[in-house]
């Protein structure tokens, strides 16, 4: 165990004197995760549209005009939830939508009531996490409720009927506003003219303390499976960036003391070939978790991702280091030469990155690449952090792929170690 700690020893100091080689491991996989979390939103979806649900509580003109209107809102991605207010809120809280826009009963018959009464109500609940948009889609809902209300001026059957019972209750309040009623009667006269014309809608006029609509915003309680930032997403692949360079680094090394001699001469001493392996193992595995715990206290601090369980992220981790210890061990005892362990590192890492999801999300790659990716241990790493991340693991599911991130270690240690007896 000496002899295995001292070789280990001896190759992290050497890590430690290659400046590239740290640069790759340690800075660049960092530089990787706020790249691509920068890409895919930070701490929000920037996808260029809203995601909004509009449920229609009221079925009236006045209600289906009104979702018509935010349907045409520019920079909304908005759909009908036919599935009522239970579900638009629930696809609210699991971060599939950002918003849900209902028109609760009675808003057609309030919209109809011209300056008396209670404003029509539009209902806006909103992830509370998304402040920006929500604002954004309450000045939005306004003007959409005002070109509602200019159809009361455009002339026709409801303008005449709108401002008839507007009169009447201006007529019949308490205490009758005179300067009202009279702007009511020209009101009367013009949307006569209007209706008799067939013209365009005119502008609405505007009045005091009136208000044409009133918006009642809600925060739902935030209780998705999702991610709650793109940097939760990107923070595995830059994990998954510094594993490759880590192992293309060790590799590399291990190459280069083959080609030098070193190794025979290793090999020749009273450790024996399985202590100099072995040696090579711990000194890459210690090198790969430290990028890890790097990476995620820095994500923690200074990104805000932390983990949805601690044992679950160390298990994943662990097994992640050696699934990337067994890889580097079949490249470096198939490469003949330093050129060609990194040619065969980038020809095995590439392929495995891009079906796993360490260049583009998972949850964005097409299905079919998606089926392919079960074969690359990119993914299961991906998966196993991602779990103890945000995805909510448990110990059974996390078991599958910390199980397959092991079974690749292994089988890569098996690999090199018999061919490690006819090459060193």
């Amino acid at each position: 165990m000496h002899a295995i700690l001292t070789i280990a020893a001896k190759d992290l100091r050497l890590l430690a004197r290659n400046r590239g080689h740290l640069v790759f491991t340690f800075v660049w996989p960092l530089v990787t995760a706020l790249f691509f979390g920068t890409i895919f939103g930070g701490n929000g979806d920037d996808s260029g549209k809203i995601p909004v649900l509009l449920v229609d509580e009221d079925a009236s003109e006045g209600s289906a005009a009104l979702l018509a209107a935010v349907g045409r809102l520019s920079g909304v991605d908005a759909k009908a939830n036919v599935e009522g207010r239970a579900a638009a809120l629930g696809a609210v809280r699991r971060g599939d939508a950002t918003a849900a826009v209902i028109a609760p009963k009675g808003y057609g018959a309030a919209g109809d009531r011209l300056f008396a009464g209670d404003p029509p109500v539009i209902e806006l609940h909103v992830d509370p996490s998304r402040t920006a948009e929500a604002a954004m889609l309450e000045g939005q809902l306004m003007g959409a409720a005002m070109e509602r209300l200019s159809d009361v001026f455009a002339g026709g059957e409801r303008s005449v009927r709108v401002v008839d019972r507007a009169l009447v209750e201006a007529n019949t309040a308490a205490r009758p506003d005179p300067v009202l009623t009279g702007f009511l009667g020209e009101v009367k006269r013009f949307v006569g003219t209007r209706t008799q014309a067939s013209a365009d809608a005119a502008g609405p006029a505007e009045g005091g303390a009136w208000r044409p609509v009133a918006i009642t915003r809600h925060d739902v309680k935030d209780e998705r499976d999702g991610p709650r930032s793109g940097y939760e997403v990107s923070l595995p692949q830059g994990v998954i960036w510094g594993m490759i360079g880590c192992a293309l680094g060790f590799a590399m090394g291990l190459v280069n003391e083959r080609t030098r001699g070193t190794l025979s001469r290793l090999c020749t001493s009273p450790i024996g070939r399985a202590h100099v392996l072995a040696g090579k193992g711990v000194a890459c595995f210690i090198a790969l978790v430290a990028v890890q715990v790097m990476l995620f206290v820095l994500g923690a601090v200074a990104l805000g991702v932390v983990p949805g369980s601690l044992p679950r992220l160390i298990v994943a981790g662990l097994s992640l280091a050696i699934a990337f210890v067994g890889l580097m061990m079949v490249v470096a005892t198939f490469a003949r030469s330093e050129q060609s362990a990194s040619g065969l590192a980038w020809a095995l890492f590439l392929p495995l990155s891009m079906l796993g999801g360490g260049m583009v999300p998972l949850f964005a790659l097409p299905g079919w690449m998606q089926t392919a990716g079960t074969f690359s241990p990119i993914k299961w790493g991906i998966l196993a952090l991602e779990g103890a991340l945000w995805r909510g693991f448990g110990w059974a599911e996390l078991a599958l792929p910390c199980g397959v991130l092991l079974a690749v270690g292994l089988v890569g240690f098996g690999v090199a170690a018999r061919r490690f007896d006819r090459t060193a």
